[in-house]
Order: structure tokens, then C-alpha cells, then sequence
């Protein structure tokens, strides 16, 4: 067992001690680019332990191949902090070459009803990952409108039966949300 605390209390911790608008601040800086990830984990480690906990100087020594966890973390934050101008940042970060970015900006999407990012998720539908095809079917049955229900039909035949059973249930969020029916 380990005694690493839950991402929800780093962040909530680090809010108290240095602002939440700081935390947001370098959250944004990192899934922008305006701080890399090689800059996160050497330069600003003692910033990214906001984001990820003391255990953040163990990971200082990383293969640099491994650096895209910064935006993972950064975008995470938002799961339980929240300023609108981190609309701009996520939506950046919607098409990350890294494939858990991308699922937690799916799951920020869905949890925040961010109505805005969901054209830029629909790429996620067809990525390669089922993990990440069922996260974005859960953000379009959330956030998105009518015009976004045949791209979740189209994953009720998806060979992957995790994603055919999160389309299922994005329908059926979409169809109460929007009060119509689209099957």
C-alpha cells in the first residue's frame, strides 16, 4: 500500500498554500506549451508537485518520453478546480499526441458539460483506443447537441464492447438532456 494521497486532495491542498488562480495559472501554462513538459520536470518541479504531490522530485529523473504526464496532470486540475479561461487551454489540448491527455480533457468535458469542446473531441470516437473512444462518447452524451448523436450511433456497432456500452448510455444522456429521441 502507499500512502500518495488522492489527486483531489494535491490539488485542494496546493490551492490553500499557493491561490488557485497560481495552480490554474501553471496548469494552463503547461497544457498551452508555454511551460513544457521538459521545463515542468526540471525547471518547475517544485510547481508541478501542485498538480501531482512530493512524489513529483522522484519523478525529476524521468525518460523524457514519459514528460507528457505534466499535461496529464495539468489537465486533471480541472476535474476539481475550475476557471473559464481553462476552456482555451483544454481545447488545445483536445488533439494531445498523448493518448491520457486527451481522455482527461474528454472527462473534463463530460463532468464540467463543456458544450464548447465538444467538436474538437470528436476525433476521440475513432481513436485507436477504446479507453478513449468510450471517455469521448461519455463527453458528446454530456455536453453535446443533436447535430453530434449520429457520431455516437456510429459507435453502437464498435467492436470494442466497453465503447458500444458508453455510446449507449451517451444516447441515452443525450436524449434526456435534449428531450428527443434519436434512435
Amino acid at each position: 500500500m502507499t500512502d500518495r494521497q488522492p489527486p483531489r486532495e494535491i490539488v485542494l491542498e496546493s490551492c490553500a498554500k499557493y491561490g488557485e488562480d497560481a495552480v490554474i495559472d501553471f496548469a494552463i501554462a503547461v497544457l498551452t506549451g508555454e511551460v513544457s513538459p521538459d521545463e515542468a520536470f526540471t525547471t518547475d518541479v517544485d510547481k508541478l508537485k501542485w498538480l501531482v504531490g512530493p512524489t513529483v522530485g522522484g519523478w525529476a529523473k524521468l525518460d523524457p518520453v514519459n514528460f507528457y504526464w505534466a499535461r496529464v496532470w495539468a489537465a486533471r486540475i480541472f476535474l476539481y478546480i475550475w476557471r473559464e479561461d481553462a476552456v482555451d487551454a483544454l481545447r488545445q489540448a483536445a488533439d494531445d499526441q498523448a493518448w491520457r491527455v486527451r481522455e482527461h480533457v474528454a472527462r473534463v468535458t463530460a463532468q464540467r458539460e463543456l458544450g464548447q469542446l465538444v467538436d474538437v473531441l470528436l476525433p476521440g470516437l475513432t481513436y485507436e483506443l477504446p479507453r478513449v473512444r468510450a471517455t469521448t462518447a461519455r463527453a458528446v452524451g454530456a455536453a453535446g447537441e443533436a447535430e453530434h448523436a449520429e457520431a455516437l450511433q456510429d459507435l453502437l456497432d464498435d467492436p470494442d464492447h466497453t465503447v458500444r456500452a458508453a455510446a449507449e448510455k451517451a444516447l441515452d444522456r443525450l436524449e434526456s438532456r435534449l428531450d428527443r429521441s434519436f434512435r
